[in-house]
């Protein structure tokens, strides 16, 4: 019966793979939702000038320009701050993305390993079971022969 000395070793490797897997499925979606909101606000001011370039061709008042400009500076700072955040989320993404292919690494090493090990000892139970064989003939030549 094959055992593998480092199963356990391997299989703590693998659960940290997992876990890492998850930490960086989770940190894509929250890149992507940091993503997708910066996208919104950019859509929303990108609007709000088209808008507000409209109203200047037909006539807006004077208060009516201020208030826009006032929401438009509002709304840089906004995806100014949803900027930062997207940088953020985008560095922890990739960070896990790294450690993801650190923990792969590390469990095909051991995965390797155990497939030569497991290869080592399949040529170890043949060469004992042919010792046996020969064994086995020999004792049975020579019970032939003593007769």
């Amino acid at each position: 019966m094959y055992n593998y000395r480092f199963q356990q070793i391997l299989t703590i490797r693998e659960q940290e793979k997992n876990e890492t897997e998850m930490a960086y499925k989770d940190a894509t979606k929250a890149f992507e939702d940091v993503a997708t909101k910066l996208y919104d606000l950019l859509k929303k001011k990108e609007d709000l000038i088209d808008y507000q370039q409209q109203r200047l061709k037909i006539g807006a008042s004077i208060d009516e320009v201020h208030h826009y400009a006032r929401f438009i500076d509002s709304l840089e700072k906004t995806i100014a701050d949803a900027q930062q955040k997207v940088i953020q989320a985008r560095a922890k993404m990739q960070w896990y993305e790294e450690k993801l292919l650190e923990k792969n690494l590390e469990v095909r090493k051991f995965e390797k390993m155990r497939e030569k090990d497991q290869e080592r000892f399949k040529e170890e139970q043949s060469r004992i079971e042919m010792n046996f064989l020969d064994e086995v003939s020999l004792q049975t030549y020579n019970k032939k022969g003593n007769r």
